[in-house]
């Protein structure tokens, strides 16, 4: 089993480039880091995660400019959004962006991808949010298109396009690999066009069940990635058992000194399981 970390970067903890090398340098595998483009003052819509809404959401940094510096700062870390918010961004920008950060960063680019739970924020961008997984889908089609095709050219209900010349390509053949996350709702996305599922903060008492249903949908093994997966040393053992490909430990989003501390407790907690 990998162990990656999961984390929100913001002005306010350690720096991306600092937090990247650490990462490297304590053996992780990948940084994966959330979006979330602003919160709405409204905050109609519930947290999933509990009642009140940390300060982090509030604060965190683009992704595709957080994973770029990450990039310069690191040689093999692998580099995945977790999860970009599709439903929010245009797919003619964002797949330039994906190709761009594949390129710079010599192919090291995982393409996580989400709906989102905050309906206030989506609608800030345009979107209905009870059309919001067929919008993504659209998008994600259109962007394999211009990943895949010199001349892409995309007809859809959401998305609409005539030929269009979009480069660069990503680096990784066909494009880099798409996790989808969510819960048993994106067992059809993954189906579709999904490398792997990437559930967020899963126990694996909650997983177990989970994944005989996912390989029945997929019609095909689905490796698993599990989002701000919890570091108790019982949990991350079953997690292995489950053949759960990646754990991603969640990492607070801290300043420098104090983060450095708490990835040497990670790497204590992986120590410990090999």
């Amino acid at each position: 089993m990998k162990f990656g970390i999961s984390t929100f970067v913001t002005d306010e903890g350690i720096a991306p480039g600092a937090l990247a090398r650490a990462i490297e340098e304590r053996g992780f595998d990948s940084l994966f880091i959330a979006e979330h483009t602003h919160i709405p003052l409204s905050r109609k819509s519930p947290w999933p995660g509990g009642a009140e809404l940390p300060r982090k959401y509030y604060r965190s940094l683009d992704p595709f400019v957080t994973l770029t510096a990450a990039a310069a700062a690191t040689e093999r870390l692998l580099l995945g959004t977790g999860v970009a918010l599709v439903v929010e961004r245009d797919p003619i920008i964002t797949a330039k962006e994906v190709a761009s950060l594949d390129l710079v960063s010599g192919g090291r680019m995982i393409f996580g991808i989400g709906v989102g739970w905050n309906r206030e924020e989506m609608e800030n961008h345009g979107t209905d949010p009870r059309t919001r997984g067929k919008l993504m889908n659209e998008r994600i089609e259109a962007m394999i298109e211009i990943w895949t095709n010199d001349e892409a050219e995309f007809h859809g209900h959401y998305v609409d396009f005539d030929p269009i010349a979009a480069w660069p390509k990503p680096m990784q053949k066909p494009y880099p690999p798409i996790y989808v996350g969510g819960g048993r709702q994106a067992f059809d996305r993954i189906a579709e066009f999904g490398d792997a599922w990437l559930p967020n903060r899963m126990s694996p008492g909650k997983l177990e069940p989970m994944l005989g249903k996912l390989r029945e949908v997929a019609g095909r093994d689905v490796p698993v990635t599990v989002y701000g997966a919890s570091s108790e040393l019982e949990d991350v053992e079953a997690y292995a058992r489950l053949d759960v490909e990646r754990v991603l430990l969640g990492l607070p989003t801290l300043p420098e000194a104090e983060t450095l501390d708490h990835l040497d407790s990670l790497a204590r907690v992986v120590a410990a399981t090999r």
